[in-house]
């Protein structure tokens, strides 16, 4: 399997810092834009939500266009409508425990990058993920949680393989940007259409990290197929 370094090097905290002033109207830059401008708007007033009316409401029936996709954790502490600060058909969000990946969720990222034309994919993980957690506490041999369980678990591990500290609940935050970078991997080695849409420039994937307490996202920089680095990829520690 070939790895393409994306979410868990220092360029996730210094991307996440720089906030741009530059306002453009389409494309995945802009869309990166308009989702750390709505990040801050909740950051400093987390009461006030976007406004949703009756004319937004109805305009939508006759279709969608948001300007990115969010692959995030099913954790009810992360809904990214409420962390981004965005209204309905803004964005197109796909949720599993872990933001782990199966065929459901690769088709619906094809369904937006294809069909809706979404240029932007944020895989987004978070702050004291409990199925990132319950795989670094299930250890080898342990007794069955479930075929369902155990299948999630199962494709968080290999994360673990490529962090350059332990993989235990000390460094959870570690193993959460670890994993992060495991399913752009898993969407990039198990999609040829978003390989191909990445490849050519129609599709730009970034990986982003949730923190609980500050309500802040902080974002890698883009993932490349066309990139290979040589070894393990090194982990953010702040």
């Amino acid at each position: 399997m070939r790895y393409y370094r994306v979410a868990t090097t220092a360029a996730l905290l210094v991307l996440a810092m720089a906030s741009g002033s530059a306002q453009v109207e389409k494309g995945p830059i802009a869309g990166i834009e308009r989702l750390k401008a709505g990040n801050e708007r909740f950051v400093n007033n987390p009461a006030t939500p976007p406004s949703v009316d009756v004319e937004k409401r109805k305009a939508l029936v006759k279709g969608q266009t948001p300007f990115a996709m969010v692959l995030s954790c099913a954790d009810s502490r992360v809904p990214p409508e409420m962390i981004f600060n965005v209204g309905l058909g803004e964005l197109f969000v796909i949720r599993t425990a872990g933001q782990v990946t199966d065929k459901a969720v690769l088709a619906s990222i094809e369904y937006g990058a294809e069909h809706l034309n979404v240029p932007l994919l944020v895989v987004m993980g978070h702050d004291l993920c409990g199925a990132v957690k319950a795989a670094i506490e299930t250890k080898a041999g342990a007794p069955s949680l479930g075929p369902n369980l155990d299948a999630l678990i199962g494709a968080i591990k290999p994360a673990f393989e490529r962090m350059s500290t332990p993989a235990d609940l000390d460094h959870l935050r570690d193993a959460v940007l670890a994993n992060v970078e495991e399913v752009v991997n898993d969407i990039l080695n198990s999609s040829a259409v978003v390989k191909h849409l990445v490849g050519n420039g129609t599709l730009l994937m970034v990986g982003a990290f949730y923190e609980l307490d500050t309500g802040r996202v902080r974002f890698s920089m883009p993932a490349s197929p066309q990139h290979e680095p040589t070894g393990k990829t090194p982990v953010a520690h702040r």
